[in-house]
């Protein structure tokens, strides 16, 4: 087994690096992507089986929290990325879904899915659009106090206008960042329905993937607009602020095993 969850991560890491060939630095890209890969490991063990359902699991978080919220990002805070800010969105989402397609595809066919009696409990509709939205402001306070300390502290030389970036937009700056929060949620909405690990797992597996898929995998490939340190320090920075979103998301939304909490009542019936 531990074989083949190794060539998961590397044959998952390959699409990548074989689609982003032309930019440059094939080995980041596959290491990249080896990265990304490992995060959809629980996805691939306890996650739902088929193709089309692992794809249904994995595609809106590499279209949601890899591309859309990291462009957005870029865009808002890079203006001359506006130019072609449609075709690279464009050309992201292509590159992803293969990515997606191909991890869909390496699960079964690896045969990693574990069998497991584990029943995943749902929350009411009413419920999950709550508490989305509640991790959409969640993130916000994240994105403001981790975001703030590593700006003042770190990043200021290398982004001299953030500052008035964010005062132009007065409280659109912070209804666009809650709206990250909730699209990033939501994008993960069906991993946490569907991973057969208990609440705790559960969270730390996503807060781990919304870090990697929306963080350290596409920071760790060298660019134009961020030298090394620049790239490093944004890592820490968005581990700071994604992965508690995906804990706190995956214990809003996975409520408590009623199996667990009956046990208790039955041990102290016996008495």
């Amino acid at each position: 087994m531990k074989l083949r969850i190794v060539l998961y991560c590397v044959l998952g890491g390959l699409p990548m690096a074989i689609v982003a060939a032309g930019a440059g630095h094939f080995v980041w890209w596959w290491l990249s992507g080896t990265v990304l890969a490992a995060a959809f490991v629980p996805v691939a063990l306890f996650g739902p089986r088929g193709v089309l359902r692992q794809f249904g699991v994995i595609a809106p978080v590499l279209a949601i929290v890899s591309l859309l919220c990291t462009w957005s990002e870029a865009v808002l805070f890079f203006p001359f990325m506006r130019q072609h800010a449609g075709r690279d969105l464009a050309g992201g989402l292509l590159m992803y879904l293969i990515i997606a397609a191909a991890l869909a595809a390496l699960a079964p066919a690896l045969k990693l899915a574990k069998t497991t009696d584990r029943t995943v409990e749902h929350r009411t509709p009413a419920s999950v659009l709550a508490l989305i939205i509640v991790c959409g402001i969640a993130y916000a306070l994240f994105y403001l106090v981790f975001g703030a300390i590593t700006y003042q502290f770190f990043t200021k030389a290398y982004y001299p206008g953030a500052d008035q970036i964010a005062r132009d937009l007065g409280l659109w700056f912070w209804v666009i960042q809650i709206a990250r929060g909730i699209l990033m949620t939501v994008a993960v909405l069906p991993a946490i329905y569907t991973l057969r690990l208990n609440r705790w797992q559960t969270a730390i597996a996503i807060g781990m993937l919304i870090w990697v898929a929306g963080g350290l995998s596409p920071l760790l490939v060298p660019n134009e607009l961020m030298g090394t340190t620049q790239r490093m320090i944004h890592i820490v920075e968005i581990l700071t602020q994604n992965a508690p979103l995906g804990v706190i998301a995956g214990l809003l939304l996975r409520p408590k095993s009623k199996a667990s909490v009956a046990l208790p009542k039955i041990a102290a019936a016996s008495f």
